[in-house]
This record gives C-alpha cells, structure tokens and sequence, in this order.
C-alpha cells in the first residue's frame, strides 16, 4: 500500500516549489523534512529575541520565475520590498566605494562620480552583456528539455546566445578584464559570482559570472517582507491549500528500492518506511546517490540493489572529490543603525538614497583572493575576507527587534569547515566584526548588543548540509542541453522513479526555484506517459 503518490524529501524552497506543483496537479504528495520547520536555507528563524535569515536574504532570479503567478504566493502573503540602492561595492585597500542601482542610467551617473574613467567601459559591458544575461533568463524559464531550451535559445538574440556560449568557456577574470581597467569594477562581480560559488575566478567556466551586473539590471533584487522565510512560508502555505501534506522532525536514513531496482519508498531514521513509487530528493544530489542507495543487503532483509546502469552512475559520483562548505554568518542585534564611513564622491554617487538599506560587498584584491583561497585548503581565514553584509530591518521594520533596534546580517568567505584549532574555540567570528567596524567607525562595538555566529559546523549539524557543503549546478550550457548527466541536467535519475531537485541541479544555486518546478513537470511529464 502506498503512503502517497509522491514523496518529496527536503523542505527546502526547492523541494517546496516541487510539491506544491504536484499537489496543484492533484497527485497525493507527502513532503518530508528532517528539521522541525520547512524553509532551509531560505528560511528566516528566530533567536536571540530576533528573527534572522538563515542566509542572504536578497531575492534577484526567483523574481523572473513564473512560479510566483503559478503558485499564486501573494494570495499566500508574499509581497516584495525594494532597497533604492541594490549593492554598495567598498573594498578592503579602502578605495573610493560605488554604488549599485538596478537602474543602469543611475549607476553610470554613480560612476561619474567615483570611476568616470570607467564609465564608457560600463556602456561597453552593458551592450555586451545585457544580451547574455536576457538569453541565460529565457533558458533558465523553460523547462528542462531539449526541445524547450532550443525554443528559448531561438527566441534569445543570435549574438546573446553566441557571446553566452562564448563566456560560458572563458574565466570571469578574463571576461570582465576584456571591459573593464580597474579591477574595482570587476572585483564585486567576482564577489558575489565565483568567490559565493567557491571556485577560482581565473578557472575556465566561470565567464558567466561576469552578466552578474546585467541579470540585476534586468530584474530587480528584492527582500520578502517579514524575511527571506516569508517566500517558504508562502509556498508552503501554497501546497496546503492544494491539499499537502507535510512532516516535519522526520529526517531520511536511506531509499527503499524493489526487487527490479526501481523506487519503493524512503526509510526514515528511526526505521519507519514510507512507500511510493516515486520519489523526488531536494537534497546535495551527491549525498543521495552515494550514501542514499542501498548497494545490497540492508537492514532487516532489505536486499535489493541498483540495476547495473544505476551502478555505473553512482561509481561517477562517488569517484568525484568530496567538498567542503567556506562560507560562515554572523547575525546580530545592534542598539544603533551604524553608517558606511564613503567618500565625498561616493556621497555624491548615491544621489540621496540609503546604503543601510542594500547589502554592502566587500571586496580583497585579486591576489588577496587567490591567497584566500590557498589558506581556506590550509584550514585558515585570510585577513581580509570576502564579506556580504545588510541590516534587513532598515529596509524592512517588520524584522526591528524592538524600538530603534537592527538586525545584522554578515556572510564571511572563505571560512573552512576544518579550521585550525576547530569552529567552537576560534575567535574568527569576532574578527569579522571587527573589520567591518573599521567600515562604520570606532563606536559600531557598543552598539553590537547581542550575536551568534553560524559557522560550517553548525550548519551541518543543523541543517544536514554534510561538511557544510551548498551543491551547485556545474554543468556547460552544451552539457545541459545535451542532457549530460541527466539526473542532475534533466532531473531523472537512472534509477525509475528517483528524481533530483534542488541546488546542484538545473539551473543552479541561489534563491531561484527553477530547479523544483523542472523535477515537478519532470514527474508530471513521466506520469502522462
């Protein structure tokens, strides 16, 4: 007997996003997570008599999804601010900072101000770029298909989608150098593309990362109201409505497979089975294939195996090298809003609008970064990390603590998950805020009320991401549309009735939901047949 006609494992807003597609379709669908809550990592909770968000809380890709309409989220509360200006770019040689405006008229005037030798480089990237980053969108809408990917292609321009296919070869480094001369330019998007990602700038593959500009001019970035969590909150609330159902407290030991090899279910840790044919995973699709599926006899007489196609697919994974989450949160609750110490000419390139309100970049130089890099495989933090940093609650009042209270929130890259000396012990954490008082002044340490640090360690323990690991998609624009490795470029794994969403699957990382809607038509699309 089956416990429902789908099961979906990770209440991520991924694994979200997928089952309340299946239960608008009007499949039984049953998502199970291992947390007391859904949400993840998109997820905002509460601590220290605050609400933080797990992770960055600014929504860019998602915002072009048209799951937002499909799934009808602002029926389900989910309503979007907008930050005047998106981005601060400061660095750590304390250069003159620039602001980002989702307007490219207002950045180019910004840049007036603080690089206007670097002006005419930025109309140059634009006309490039605009057109790769239009073309990526079309492909990441449509459904994983090559039928469909060639439809968006076709509708993108021919020189969109050549220069795409072009950067998506070359490195970030090199792409973004071809525009721009002073590497302050091309700093922030390596920041929040690469550096966010974990791989080197200079890697081949990596050239996309410099339509970063772009993709913010095309779609503006905005915060949920309430916090990054009121988007998970919305489309669970979406998948009740449709009628599914949800455990919580429920983390998965293993897949159920049948005698054929075929999916019959999950077996939960505490040794409850919970059967269905079918079963999507919105977890690291590394962690299901090699530590998920039974490779023989297991427990209580659990004999079947994977057939022989499903075999070879999972000796390609587990011969792949297994990697290490870099990146840590500080939150905290401040007494005071502290102020970015800019210059007379960043002063005048923010044309009256609020920098509290956007997340600020901070940016080492590119050697800085290649040392970073080096000492994150030593198990150490490089003095001047890349950091990512907003107080969610100047922009949205909702997330004030009290009267005149902020929330802090800063990323730190490239935070090892094996630190010399170990996480509980170190004093990193501090530091790090620290060096962004150097930023906002001498008095930003008495404001500092109350804090926790969210370092790799506690993110695997509590959030099951397994040595702090955040999968990401990887794959060349050629290898999906070919359907190279298909179950993480199409959704299927070679196992019947085993899907994969989430993260490391089409098309990618980041607060995005593409990747739960592709599993869910893949299901659909299988179930037709």
């Amino acid at each position: 007997m089956s416990d429902a006609d789908v099961i979906v494992v990770g209440g991520g807003h991924n694994g979200l996003i997928c089952a309340a597609y299946l239960a608008r379709a009007g499949l039984d669908t049953l998502l199970v997570e291992a947390r007391s809550s859904v949400g993840g990592c998109a997820s905002t909770v509460s601590d220290l008599g605050a609400r933080f968000n797990i992770c960055n809380c600014d929504h860019t890709l998602i915002r072009a999804m048209p799951l937002l309409d499909e799934l009808d989220l602002g029926s389900h509360g989910l309503r979007y601010l907008e930050a005047d200006v998106s981005y601060l770019h400061l660095f750590h040689d304390r250069s003159t900072p620039w602001p980002f405006f989702s307007d490219s008229d207002r950045t180019l005037a910004g840049l007036a101000h603080t690089h206007p030798g670097q002006v005419d480089a930025y109309r140059r990237y634009l006309d490039d770029a605009l057109p790769v980053a239009s073309a990526a969108i079309e492909m990441a809408r449509s459904r994983a298909t090559a039928p469909q990917l060639l439809k968006a292609a076709v509708g993108s321009s021919a020189t969109g989608i050549a220069r795409l296919l072009r950067w998506s070869r070359q490195s970030a480094t090199k792409v973004l150098r071809s525009y721009f001369s002073d590497p302050h330019l091309a700093m922030p998007a390596i920041s929040t593309g690469p550096t966010v990602w974990g791989i080197s700038p200079d890697l081949p593959g990596t050239g996309l990362a410099a339509a970063g500009y772009a993709t913010r001019h095309l779609i503006r970035t905005g915060r949920p109201v309430g916090g990054s969590g009121a988007l998970t909150d919305a489309i669970a609330a979406s998948f009740a409505a449709s009628g599914g159902q949800t455990r919580c407290n429920a983390p998965v030991r293993q897949l159920r497979l049948a005698s054929d090899g075929s999916i019959c279910g999950v077996e939960l840790v505490d040794g409850e089975v919970l059967a269905s044919d079918k079963v999507v995973t919105a977890c690291d699709p590394r962690q299901v294939l090699t530590r998920w599926l039974p490779s023989g006899a297991g427990p209580r007489g659990h004999a079947a195996k994977p057939t022989a196609k499903a075999q070879r697919m999972l000796r390609r994974w587990a011969a792949e090298t297994e990697l290490d989450g870099y990146e840590s949160k500080i939150d905290a609750v401040l007494t005071d809003l502290p102020q970015w110490q800019v210059g007379n000419r960043a002063v005048l390139a923010l044309d009256g609008a609020d920098p509290m309100q956007g997340t600020c970049v901070i940016s080492p130089s590119l050697d800085e970064l290649a040392q970073a890099h080096r000492l994150r495989s030593a198990g150490e933090v490089h003095a001047k990390p890349t950091m990512l940093i907003n107080l969610p609650s100047q922009l949205d009042h909702t997330l004030q603590p009290a009267l005149g209270q902020h929330v802090l929130s800063l990323e730190t890259l490239f935070t090892p998950y094996n630190l010399h000396g170990g996480w509980p012990a170190s004093m990193e954490p501090a530091r790090w805020l620290e060096i962004m008082g150097t930023f906002v002044g001498s008095e930003f340490a008495a404001t500092i009320d109350r804090w926790r640090a969210m370092t790799p360690d506690r993110y695997e323990s509590e959030f099951s991401m397994h040595r702090r690991h955040a999968p990401s998609y990887v794959e060349s624009p050629v290898a999906t549309f070919v359907g190279r490795r298909s179950e993480v470029s199409r959704h299927d794994a070679p196992v019947e009735g085993l899907y994969l969403t989430g993260a490391g699957t089409w098309p990618g990382a980041g607060v995005f939901g593409a990747p739960g809607r592709n599993a869910a038509d893949r299901v659909l699309r299988d179930r037709k047949r």
